[in-house]
């Protein structure tokens, strides 16, 4: 579609790792309403509170960043919390869209969606033929429920609210949490306080031979606008009904060992690197399939090694924020 930069475009979850990203770059591209609330002003929780929102202002398009994330254990120990919290903030923003007459909006998902065993690399059309991973099946099932939802509103009263499903996403604002973060926020600061230390080795848990992909937040957030302004009928043509959800990644995966050399390099820990086998690996491989993102004209644009300097800049000018 024509880029209306006047247009008014509401980000839900601007606060996050992936919203604030999103927010970049709409200012980078010249967007001059970009709309807003944190916590305090606006409680996504609360489906009046949504609904009064969007019937306030008047909105043109949605981001719909929003959600509750966490790791393995927090997945594990608040499954109700992660269950109950995604469907209701997705449920209310779309609902209320609609209600307010937006007819556009892109819902933010995440590859968890994917069976377990999905053939890899992952395609679009692996959604629900298969058992998914137990760890964090509620927010996977949350999020599933969120591509429904869009689909549900295109097919009654023909929406246009889209979804994309990111790969393992890093960058700017990341959890580096000690405990609760994933395996690049973790690597970079275990790598930096080492070198901090003076330690001589850094221990990485498993062989380092299961494979990952990776895509900076910031390539989200650009793939991100790209499918939010395609023309319809693009958008259509290389999408359906019923599988309306786009795949976002670099379509390349490497090793965790491979990613932890490269860590070391960007950080400029000068000890030994080791694997301690006896540790679980998880599941061997994850990639994305992104043909159908590449045949809308997206590619991912920023290195491993450009993003993991990025990062670690970002996680050195904030880590005060992340002490203890």
């Amino acid at each position: 579609m024509a880029r209306d930069l006047d247009q008014t475009v509401f980000v839900a979850g601007h606060r996050g790792m992936v919203g604030s990203a999103i927010v970049r770059h709409l200012q980078k591209l010249g967007y001059r309403n970009i709309l807003t609330a944190s916590r305090e002003e606006l409680d996504l929780l609360d489906q009046a509170q949504v609904q009064a929102y969007f019937k306030a202002h008047a909105i043109d398009q949605v981001y719909l960043a929003a959600a509750k994330v966490g790791g393995i254990q927090a997945n594990n120990t608040y499954p109700a919390d992660f269950i109950y919290q995604n469907l209701m903030i997705e449920a209310n923003i779309i609902h209320a869209a609609h209600l307010a007459d937006v007819d556009k909006l892109l819902f933010l998902g995440s590859s968890c969606i994917y069976p377990k065993h999905a053939e890899q690399p992952m395609r679009e059309e692996a959604l629900l033929t298969g058992t998914l991973e137990p760890t964090n099946e509620p927010y996977a099932i949350a999020k599933i429920a969120g591509i429904k939802l869009c689909e549900s509103y295109n097919r009654q009263f023909g929406r246009d609210y889209r979804s994309v499903m990111p790969t393992n996403l890093y960058g700017p604002h990341d959890n580096f949490h000690p405990q609760n973060s994933h395996v690049i926020p973790a690597l970079l600061r275990r790598f930096h306080e080492a070198k901090q230390q003076g330690e001589k080795e850094v221990v990485v848990w498993g062989s380092g031979t299961p494979m990952r992909e990776f895509l900076h937040v910031d390539d989200m957030a650009a793939a991100s606008v790209h499918v939010m302004e395609l023309d319809d009928s693009i958008y259509q043509a290389n999408t359906s009904p019923m599988l309306s959800h786009i795949n976002v990644g670099t379509g390349v995966d490497c090793t965790i060992r491979e990613l932890a050399e490269t860590v070391q390099r960007v950080i400029g820990f000068e000890g030994e690197l080791t694997f301690d086998a006896s540790k679980p690996d998880g599941t061997p491989r994850k990639l994305m399939d992104v043909s159908r993102l590449k045949a809308l004209g997206w590619e991912a644009s920023i290195t491993l090694e450009e993003g993991l300097d990025d990062a670690y800049g970002w996680f050195i000018e904030n880590q005060d924020r992340f002490r203890g």
